[in-house]
């Protein structure tokens, strides 16, 4: 039975998360020496206000210091970890591309499901590779579909070595995309995600943090960066998120203002959030790499993570029409009941404003007479932005 990470033993490990459904995977050292960059990165990040709201990313240990600032501070027993990648590019369009001017749009990450089972409990689609989007699935969540798929990886480790192990999907307190590029599995792009050279930026990781040290023996390579002087997700972002060396100002970000900020958004980014009601994909759409990547690596979705039709490119009058039961029915299980309705709809009044479309109007109106505050003031914002549009009657009103 190994007692540290081998040549041999990374190379297994690799294969057996492909087995589990992954498509690429990769093992990282953790400790000073292998994150004191990022540890300092991190720090800095957090103390300069980037971090927005999202509390739990600066959260401390007793002597003060960033749980995420590295493995070891929270699970100091850590000795390396293994990280895994799924590629969800599931076809479609891209946010970027000409849309109806009353649709919204749903981060591409989000649009999983699964096929519902019958009452034999049969599923009309076969639990197999499956390319492309449908209609009529129930909704998925990334973090549940994935662990699932991660305690697999972790049951064979453990059936293979002694060590201890914890595994997390986005839960964890580390970075993942920093071990994701220690590991191998790809570089730390200018719009802040992980890059791999065949398949994008199109990329969900999930971690089993292990007791396992590396020995002299296990070939860990980090990817090569390859952006180059390329700075179109810089220039793209509508918001100016993307800022310094490979940072994002989250509090800029259009994925944090419509999934993490809660309450008012502020009025000077409302604009630049274009038609965005959950998530942002502008950043990917425009990377080289994913044009490539779509080109020449077909799209393999597994049960549990094929887009649903119904939200790519959903319209706005759909969304806004919602109610409580609309929304569970839609939702619950999905990454966005994480936002809840009123969050949504908050977002959803924003793209309204932005369509500079004078049907919703109407919809808007009921909002600026409703008891919710910040539905009501962004929904007041949206109906002056609409009305003030070039083209209508001045001083015209609902």
């Amino acid at each position: 039975m190994e007692k540290q990470w081998t040549g041999q033993l990374e190379s297994w490990i690799r294969e057996t998360a492909i087995e589990a459904a992954f498509d690429l995977c990769g093992v990282a050292a953790v400790g000073a020496a292998a994150e004191s960059l990022q540890s300092e990165r991190f720090e800095d990040w957090v103390d300069s206000g980037r971090a927005g709201e999202m509390e739990y990313l600066k959260r401390r240990n007793e002597a003060g210091v960033l749980l995420r600032s590295a493995v070891q501070i929270a699970m100091p027993w850590a000795r390396s970890v293994v990280i895994c990648a799924v590629n969800y590019n599931a076809g479609g369009p891209r946010s970027i591309e000409p849309a109806d001017a009353g649709a919204g749009w749903i981060g591409r990450y989000a649009w999983s499901g699964k096929a519902k089972v019958d009452p034999a409990g049969e599923s009309p689609l076969e639990d197999r590779p499956f390319s492309g989007v449908a209609t009529g699935l129930d909704p998925t969540d990334y973090h549940e579909e994935l662990l699932q798929r991660l305690r697999k990886v972790e049951a064979a480790l453990l059936g293979r070595v002694e060590c201890e192990t914890r595994c997390y999907v986005d839960t964890g307190p580390l970075v993942e995309r920093s071990v994701a590029a220690r590991a191998g599995v790809g570089w730390i792009g200018k719009n802040t995600c992980v890059l791999n050279q065949q398949l994008g930026s199109w990329l969900l990781l999930a971690a089993v943090v292990t007791s396992l040290p590396v020995g002299e023996g296990a070939a860990l390579t980090q990817a090569a960066d390859r952006c180059g002087s390329c700075t179109r997700c810089i220039d793209a972002c509508p918001t100016g998120a993307l800022v310094g060396e490979r940072e994002m100002d989250a509090a800029r970000c259009i994925a944090y203002l419509t999934i993490e900020k809660k309450g008012a958004i502020p009025e000077e980014l409302r604009e630049g959030m274009g038609r965005q009601v959950f998530g942002c994909d502008i950043c990917q759409d425009v990377c080289p790499w994913n044009g490539k990547a779509s080109g020449r690596s077909p799209v393999a979705m597994r049960q549990g993570s094929i887009a649903r039709a119904e939200l790519i490119n959903p319209a706005l009058d759909w969304l806004a029409e919602m109610d409580a039961a609309a929304f569970k029915q839609w939702f619950a299980g999905s990454p966005l009941e994480r936002t809840k309705r009123k969050r949504l709809h908050r977002n959803v009044a924003i793209a309204m404003g932005n369509s500079g479309e004078r049907r919703f109007l109407e919809q808007l109106h009921v909002w600026r007479q409703g008891d919710d505050a910040v539905l009501a003031e962004t929904a007041d914002w949206a109906a002056s932005r609409i009305e003030r549009s070039p083209g209508d009657e001045a001083g015209s009103t609902c």
